[in-house]
């Protein structure tokens, strides 16, 4: 039986070796890395590692696993993100849907839960946590969480507008300088003023917010 290709990234020693174990116990299963955070997971996926399912936490330091979740499902669609973490309020539960994420566990479950979700998750359907799935039911009633609301008006200036479609494009901010004549340093500056019209942190929040309020036209 072809076994399924699993990363895992978390930040806690003892949790990293419990997940490796219980993973040891699924014989259809195939360690490809470990990562402990998400910027050192998408350094792996770019040096060749392609897992087919990424077991993702998401309170990490240097890149959490919500914001990498985002890149990941924008970078390498064919990989399947499950957040597997201790959170379990509405707002990660949001952002991590938002982002691409295909399922949301809690680490309290027990290793057969963990299994048969992971085999949920290649079968193309969305495995939760039962209290998640409750929480997800009432945001889809209710709305998203306030603070994730989107405000009719944004006043993005049309270079904002522009430069915010090319971080879509995936863009650096040298790459968007040299395709708009303006120094990186001007790229700075109009992406901070981006992330505090649309009250957002970093560029994947600020994406799927714009994806959300169809405020830019390219996603590619």
């Amino acid at each position: 039986m072809k076994k399924i290709k699993i990363a895992i990234v978390d930040d806690q020693p003892y949790l990293l070796s419990s997940l490796k174990e219980t993973l040891a116990m699924m014989e259809e299963s195939e360690l490809v890395f470990s990562a402990s955070n998400g910027q050192e997971a998408i350094h792996e996926l770019n040096r060749g590692k392609k897992p087919e399912l990424i077991l993702m936490d998401i309170n990490m330091p240097i890149m959490n696993g919500i914001e990498a979740t985002g890149i990941i499902t924008q970078q390498f669609p064919e990989i399947k993100v499950l957040m597997l973490t201790v959170f379990e309020d509405e707002h990660n539960i949001f952002d991590s849907i938002m982002a691409g994420a295909c399922g949301y566990l809690l680490k309290d479950e027990k290793p057969n839960v963990l299994h048969n979700a992971i085999y949920e998750a290649m079968e193309g359907g969305a495995p939760m946590s039962t209290n998640i799935a409750l929480k997800a039911l009432q945001i889809i009633r209710n709305g998203p969480p306030q603070s994730a609301q989107a405000s009719a008006n944004y006043d993005l200036s049309k270079r904002e507008i522009e430069i915010l479609e090319k971080i879509a494009a995936g863009k650096n901010y040298q790459e968007i300088a040299d395709m708009l004549f303006i120094s990186p340093k001007t790229v700075r500056k109009h992406i901070e003023n981006i992330y505090q019209k649309l009250r957002v942190h970093n560029k994947v929040e600020a994406i799927n917010l714009a994806r959300k309020n169809k405020l830019i036209q390219i996603f590619v």
